[in-house]
């Protein structure tokens, strides 16, 4: 390897992110071509850059955001820096990506994808990010499948990076005042710069490209299967809990409104609609209850599920 491919480069990630952007975006599209993504570039305080994409009210996807952004600022934003101390106050360089997608479709779960890179002082640097799914009437085989992908993305890497991973997502999207994760999870890591730049930019580039992957077979699969009344109330009922995760616990968020970011772009991957009931409780048996049940705890999905176990919507 040259030594140069292992200096830490914001211009190298940067450069991947924005080009991840465009293929999810037109990956979406092709799927929805009902409606398109948006389109801006919104010059950040410190002379970084942002480009918001965000497609609403289309005939499969209800909102879709891609948002990528470059933010260069004289003190590191707390949301970034309270687990590292010793580097708040610095300046810093990061830029990141991430994707939300809530399809219309109760039985098409919505999707969260996030990666993000940190230079600090250009002496520090950090990836971080994954990918996470949250479905309302769930599949074991849609599971399963979004799982084993994340577990090849990892592979390359080491045989326990999954599992690592997986438990880091676990214990983050997890909402505390629930007693409930957000949904069935998938891969996180953060602070993350073992074995070099090189490697692990390559880490983070073999998660990107995995997204889609994992995601659009599930989307494509879940968006033509006929729902009624009371599934949409049930997806509105559960994207309430989404919202809530976003607003009080996510780090992301935080961070956003912290570091001076366009508060749409922050808060363009909440659901477009959401509703709360008081002390609802599903109904013992009913597919609703097999989320509750089956679902939102944490499981080995490659080894506890087989397809057709436990589907909700069945």
């Amino acid at each position: 390897m040259n030594s140069q491919d292992n200096q830490p480069s914001i211009a190298r990630v940067r450069d991947y992110f924005h080009d991840l952007q465009t293929r999810l975006c037109d990956a979406i599209t092709a799927v929805d071509a009902s409606a398109d993504f948006s389109s801006q570039e919104i010059a950040t305080p410190g002379g970084g850059m942002a480009m918001p994409r965000v497609l609403d009210d289309g005939k499969e996807i209800e909102r879709g955001a891609v948002q990528f952004s470059h933010s260069i600022g004289d003190s590191l934003p707390a949301a970034a820096s309270e687990r590292n101390s010793h580097l708040a106050g610095r300046r810093y360089e990061a830029t990141a990506i991430s994707m939300i997608m809530h399809p219309r479709n109760p039985y098409a779960p919505t999707c969260h994808a996030n990666l993000r890179f940190f230079l600090v002082d250009a002496e520090h640097w950090h990836f971080g990010g994954g990918f996470d799914l949250t479905p309302y009437y769930p599949f074991a085989e849609d599971v399963l499948h979004w799982h084993r992908t994340a577990a090849q993305a990892c592979r390359p890497f080491g045989e326990d990076l999954y599992a690592r991973f997986k438990q880091w997502c676990d214990e983050y999207f997890y909402l505390p005042h629930r007693d409930e994760p957000r949904g069935v999870g998938g891969i996180f890591l953060d602070d993350w710069n073992q074995d070099g730049f090189a490697q692990s930019l390559a880490l983070i580039t073999s998660i990107g490209e995995q997204i889609l992957p994992a995601y659009l077979p599930i989307l494509q699969k879940r968006i033509t299967m006929p729902y009624g009344e009371r599934e949409r109330e049930f997806q509105l009922y559960r994207r309430g809990r989404y919202a809530e995760f976003n607003l009080a616990i996510d780090r992301g968020t935080r961070y956003g409104m912290q570091s001076g970011h366009r508060i749409e772009s922050v808060l363009a991957s909440m659901p477009p609609m959401a509703t709360w009931k008081y002390d609802w409780q599903p109904e013992a048996g009913s597919p609703e209850a097999v989320l509750y049940d089956d679902y939102l705890k944490p499981r080995d999905w490659l080894t506890e599920l087989s397809p057709g176990q436990g589907d909700a919507g069945l």
